[in-house]
This record gives C-alpha cells, structure tokens and sequence, in this order.
C-alpha cells in the first residue's frame, strides 16, 4: 500500500522569515522529485483556509509547515491535535482546527504534524533571514531522513500522547 502525504507550507513570504513554510515545501517538493518518491502531494498558501478540511481528507500523513515564533532552537515538529477553536493569528485557521474540521466533514482523521522553523525577521519584505535559512536547512535534513519511512511517522502519531494545552 503506497502511504498518500501532503507537505503543506504556509505563510507571507512579503513578511521575511514568515514565508519559511513556503519556502520548505519548495525545496523539499524539489528533493522528492529528484528522489523520484511516489504518494506526495505538495501546497503552499499564505493561510489554512475550511477548505484544506477536503485537502487532507484522502491523506495518510499531513505535515504542515511554518515559520515560528516560540522559543525553540531551530526547529521541532510535534503532533497536530484534534481542535474545535480557531486560533486568532496572522493565519486565519490552525492545523487542529483543520484536522478537526476533516474528521466531522469526512469522517477521516489522517496523522498530522506540525513543523515549527524559527524565524527571526518579520519585517514587509522578500527573503528569508541568514538565521532561518540556517534553520530551514537543518529541518530540511531531518525531514528528509523521517519522510524516508512514512509509515513509521504514521505509527509514531498513533502512539503518541500529547496534551491540547502545551
């Protein structure tokens, strides 16, 4: 069975190190493509919008990509949680309030993580800062070597148990 995996990368890449989701999901839908790896599908948007809900629902494995702001290293990914609030950000929806919105929709609940990037710059303007791209790279990499075994990413959710108020 060939596991079906969306990367979806979100941001304002006209914010500098805001558009490091998009950013990810270019560079690594570049790398799948050279790899020749079946099953990915790859989209990018400056927001999570209700209709992603219908995006994940034939999904396996989502894994959500943005530039963040917490205190973090470089990067980190962590398990998106079933959410019924939607999150007042500079992103209209959450990935939990997606995943939720697909499973009372759909009826289907795919693994799903969020990859956090630090990001330092937030100013209107085009590129990534030195820093973030450092950070970019670094999760690029770790990516690369997880996305290798999806199933074993699919697995990893399942048994994972994580409090909705980290």
């Amino acid at each position: 069975m060939s596991t079906k995996t969306l990367i979806y990368g979100y941001g304002n890449p006209g914010r500098q190190d805001d558009g490091l989701g998009n950013a990810f999901v270019d560079k690594f839908e570049e790398w799948i493509k050279i790899q020749g790896l079946q099953g990915f599908d790859f989209d990018s948007n400056y927001q999570l919008n209700i209709e992603d809900a219908e995006a994940i629902n034939d999904k396996d494995l989502v894994i959500f990509v943005d530039a963040s702001t917490e205190d973090i290293k470089d990067f980190v990914l962590t398990p998106v949680s079933e959410s019924s609030r939607v999150a007042f950000t500079t992103h209209a929806a959450t990935p939990g309030f997606i995943v939720k919105l697909c499973a009372d929709i759909f009826g289907k609940k795919p693994a799903a993580y969020l990859l956090h990037i630090k990001g330092y710059k937030w100013d209107f303007a085009e590129g990534i800062s030195e820093n973030a791209l450092i950070n970019l790279n670094l999760a690029l990499d770790d990516m690369k070597k997880k996305i290798m075994d999806t199933e074993s990413l699919i697995h990893s959710f399942n048994t994972i148990s994580y409090s909705e108020n980290k």
